[in-house]
C-alpha cells in the first residue's frame, strides 16, 4: 500500500500503478480491482482512481473537476452552480448537479452523488472553463433549471434563487428555442418574482 502512496497524484491510472509497483499494466490492473474491492482505492471511472482518504478531503471545485471526469461531456449546473454562485439557499449536501449530452445516470462514489442530466445538443452552451472544471454561468443554469423542470426531468424551489442577480436578458436569449412549457414557466416565474 505504501507503493500506492508515493504516487504523487490525488488520481492516477493503472499506467501510474504499473511503474509505482514495477508491473505490467495488467497485472496493475488485477491489483487496482482488487484494491477497490477491499476498500484501499475508489474507482472514479474506468482505470481512473484516488485513494479514500484523499477523496474525503476534496474541496468543492475538485468534486466539480471529478464529476466533469466522470462522464464526458458535461458541465456543473442547476442548483449546484446556482449554489456555486451564491445565488440560491437550496442545494442539497453531497450531490453534484451536471448536465451531459451522451445520457443521464447517477454515480456514487463514498458518499457523493454526482447526478447527470441529459441534455439537447442545441441547449449544449453557456458555460465556462473554470480552474479545471466546466460550469454554466449563472444565467444558463438557471435556463437549464427551468428547461429541465419544466419537461420533468429535475425539480426546484425557486423560492430559494436570488433573482435579483441575474439577468433576464441573458435567461431569456438561452430559452429562446425552448418548448412552450418552458417559455410558460419562465414567465410564470417573470410575473412571481416581478422581474
Amino acid at each position: 500500500m505504501t507503493k500506492i502512496q508515493n504516487i504523487d497524484k490525488t488520481l492516477f491510472t493503472g499506467d501510474d500503478l504499473s511503474r509505482a509497483f514495477g508491473i505490467t499494466k495488467k497485472s496493475a490492473q488485477v491489483t487496482a480491482s482488487r484494491y477497490v474491492k477491499s476498500n484501499l482505492l475508489l474507482r472514479i471511472k474506468r482505470d481512473l482512481y484516488i485513494l479514500p482518504q484523499n477523496f474525503k478531503h476534496l474541496q468543492e471545485e475538485e468534486l466539480f473537476s471529478i464529476a466533469n471526469l466522470i462522464q464526458t461531456p458535461s458541465y456543473i449546473s442547476l442548483t449546484t452552480a446556482l449554489s456555486y454562485y451564491n445565488l440560491t439557499t437550496q442545494q442539497t449536501p453531497n450531490f453534484v448537479e451536471s448536465v451531459a449530452l451522451k445520457r443521464s445516470k447517477q454515480t456514487i462514489i463514498k458518499d457523493i452523488n454526482f447526478n447527470y442530466i441529459l441534455l439537447k445538443r442545441d441547449f449544449y452552451l453557456g458555460f465556462i472553463k473554470n480552474e479545471n472544471f466546466f460550469i454554466a454561468n449563472p444565467e444558463k443554469a438557471l435556463a437549464d433549471l427551468i428547461y429541465l423542470t419544466a419537461i420533468g426531468k429535475n425539480k426546484a424551489d425557486f423560492d430559494a434563487v436570488d433573482f435579483e442577480k441575474i439577468n433576464k436578458q441573458q435567461i431569456d436569449k438561452y430559452l429562446t428555442k425552448s418548448n412552450k412549457a418552458t417559455k410558460t414557466l419562465w414567465q410564470k416565474l417573470i410575473k412571481t418574482y416581478k422581474l
